[in-house]
């Protein structure tokens, strides 16, 4: 049994879309197992009106603010009247830019949203977001060797999200599933440039996985071997061995999540960082 948890109010103010702030204040609630975070996102919050709107819903509900907010005035009339209030308030970015300023010796440009330019590199995540759409449960193997990564995987391996989440680095990935007796597309075995990998899990995972999916499918559908555990034991025997026959990595996601998936396949490939 879970204990119970206590719970707190997490605000998260950000004068951008608040990615790196719900990712840093996540990570750091994340530590403290018996607390539950109950966050309040404040995204693209860049004039004192929307400052002072803000500032009246952490009055009532008091907690821990977090914000990423440039423009310095915005950023000290929180400070301010978070101390009034008596709520701790920290700007996340702050020590990272003062860091970044005394290392290279130059002020920085302190621009709301900067890291969401649409540059040569934003470019490249849609083209590899819609590579990777198209390339999705193996559609499209005429083009594989375009491909900078090919995830391979038994049903349920978590091949199409992991593979959405590349591509939003830039990373173009196709995903192909492994069906014992049916040959893998012939290009694939041809290809020269992607890296091939190919996602596990334990069989107790696997049959979990299955059982919620198979509740979701229309009246009628059994799917008995679908979760059978000695059935899924075959599957993975099989990808094992295809995988040793041609020397491609695998990786068990039994305990990962798909950042540390997607983590661990750009570490098998330098060149994809």
């Amino acid at each position: 049994m879970e204990s119970s948890k206590n719970y707190f109010h997490l605000h998260l103010i950000s004068d951008s879309t608040g990615e790196t702030l719900i990712a840093a204040g996540r990570a750091a609630a994340a530590q403290f197992q018996s607390y539950q975070a109950l966050e309040h996102v404040y995204p693209l919050i860049r004039n004192r009106k929307q400052v002072g709107q803000v500032l009246e819903a952490i009055d009532a509900k008091p907690g821990i603010v977090l914000y990423t907010i440039v423009e310095r005035e915005l950023a000290s009339l929180i400070d301010q009247r978070c101390r009034e209030m008596g709520v701790p308030s920290v700007s996340v970015l702050d020590p990272v830019i003062d860091l970044f300023q005394t290392y290279l010796g130059s002020p920085s440009r302190r621009r709301s949203g900067a890291q969401h330019v649409m540059d040569a590199d934003y470019f490249a995540r849609i083209d590899a977001l819609n590579f990777t759409m198209d390339h999705d449960d193996g559609q499209m193997p005429a083009d594989f060797d375009d491909a900078d990564v090919v995830l391979l995987g038994i049903s349920r391996t978590s091949k199409t999200p992991t593979s959405i989440y590349l591509a939003n680095r830039g990373i173009r990935t196709a995903n192909i599933p492994i069906i014992a007796g049916v040959p893998l597309p012939e290009r694939l075995m041809q290809a020269t440039k992607p890296l091939v990998v190919c996602l596990i899990a334990t069989v107790d995972r696997i049959s979990q996985v299955r059982q919620h999916r198979i509740l979701g499918t229309a009246k009628g559908f059994h799917g008995d071997d679908y979760i059978d555990r000695a059935v899924i034991a075959e599957e993975l025997k099989y990808a094992r061995a295809l995988c040793a026959r041609n020397g491609w990595p695998i990786i068990d996601v039994t305990r990962r999540s798909i950042e540390e998936t997607a983590a661990a396949i750009v570490a098998l490939r330098p060149r994809l960082r």
